[in-house]
């Protein structure tokens, strides 16, 4: 059985850092794409960051580019979202997902696994 299990939201302050972290069990992260997708109520999920199977290649939004990174921990099976500089519209709650494949893909079709979700609040 696969499990994700998510941590590291919070509430914040704009311009505060936080890391999310995700420890998998029942599946090795580095045999499969990973991301990591946030959603607001009433708005669709939409991917932030996405790291391919071998750990070099990497996705991030536009939105999102230069203030995240998205990493893996292969000894501890652990995939990670470091966010700086974080601002009010990255508000949201925030799931961890394995893909189906060894290349990420943008929609949430194609993540067969995801976490519970994890709230991010950035007050202004």
């Amino acid at each position: 059985q696969v499990q994700l299990v998510e941590s590291g939201g919070g509430l914040v302050q704009t311009g505060d850092s936080l890391r999310l972290s995700c420890a998998a069990s029942g599946r090795t992260l580095s045999t499969s794409a990973a991301g990591w997708f946030r959603q607001v109520p009433g708005q669709e999920r939409e991917l932030v960051a996405a790291i391919m199977w071998t750990g070099q290649s990497t996705y991030y939004a536009d939105s999102v580019k230069g203030r995240f990174t998205i990493s893996r921990d292969d000894t501890k099976n652990t995939l990670y979202l470091q966010m700086n500089t974080l601002r009010p519209e990255d508000t949201a709650v925030y799931y961890c997902a394995t893909g189906r494949g060894r290349y990420y893909s943008s929609v949430p079709a194609g993540y067969d696994y995801w976490g519970q979700g994890t709230q991010v609040t950035v007050s202004s």
